[in-house]
């Protein structure tokens, strides 16, 4: 689904057949502006959305953009009609893609100098992914894969149906896409260095298992680590010299940020 397709649903969602309040109360040739304003610290995102919502748009602060309480994200001119119509979509989605961003960027901050990049994952809302992954981006953090066609990750169900470390690299050798492999035990980890494993994800262990790990894999795979990891753990988590840490909580677990629109007419 592309951009403007997910904003034509989103306002077909909210408006219906019309919006009764505006359309009763407001005069249709009355003329307005409205100020998208910042309410707390954060880091803007979703931004590309909102000349897809109105005409005449002046930006102030771009997707990734640092803004403090009382910042303008953007200005819009217009019918107060439209302006209005149009509000509740345009913050859901500054909202909900901003409070992503703003948390991204924590864990970006939390491992700055350790050489660690993060990661988001694939646990996104439901047809928001595209969208979701642009606010991670927004935060300064990395995109892994968008979906189960783009990069192959065997995680432990997968060797259990293959039949093994072995049987499930052998199955996906130069399929010209990148290939990772979840380990769980050191067992499965020799096996899979043995087979040329180059990128492999170290699920649920401790920051000193993971340092362990990382020391025995001494550079002959890159090494993503994941599992619970928190704004209180990423650091320690980083400094075991692992090249990447995802965490699914950017997106699956974010709070909407406090953004606030206010109308005035002109």
């Amino acid at each position: 689904m592309t951009l403007p397709q997910m904003v034509e649903r989103a306002l077909d969602e909210d408006i219906g057949s019309g919006d009764l309040t505006t359309n009763l109360c407001v005069p249709a040739e009355r003329k307005a502006k409205g100020r998208f304003l910042v309410r707390e610290t954060v880091v803007v995102a979703g931004t590309e959305l909102l000349p897809l919502l109105y005409d005449d748009i002046d930006l102030k602060a771009p997707s990734g953009s640092h803004l403090e309480t009382g910042q303008v994200i953007a200005t819009v001119h217009g019918y107060a009609r439209t302006l209005l119509t149009r509000e509740r979509v345009a913050l859901n989605f500054l909202q909900h893609l901003s409070g992503i961003a703003t948390l991204a960027r924590k864990y970006v901050d939390a491992v700055a100098g350790t050489g660690c990049r993060i990661l988001d994952t694939r646990k996104t809302v439901p047809g928001l992914r595209e969208l979701e992954k642009m606010a991670v981006h927004a935060g300064g953090a990395t995109n892994h894969r968008m979906g189960l066609f783009d990069a192959i990750l065997i995680k432990n169900n997968h060797i259990t149906a293959a039949g093994g470390v072995r049987a499930a690299l052998e199955a996906t050798r130069n399929v010209g896409v990148p290939v990772q492999i979840e380990v769980r035990t050191r067992v499965e980890l020799e096996q899979a260095l043995d087979c040329g494993a180059k990128k492999l994800l170290l699920d649920n262990l401790s920051p000193p298992e993971a340092k362990d790990w990382i020391q025995y894999i001494a550079g002959r795979a890159t090494v993503e680590l994941s599992g619970g990891i928190t704004l209180d753990t990423v650091r320690a988590y980083a400094e075991t010299g692992a090249d990447f840490i995802s965490v699914g909580a950017i997106t699956h677990s974010s709070h909407a940020v406090d953004i606030h629109f206010h109308l005035e007419l002109e």
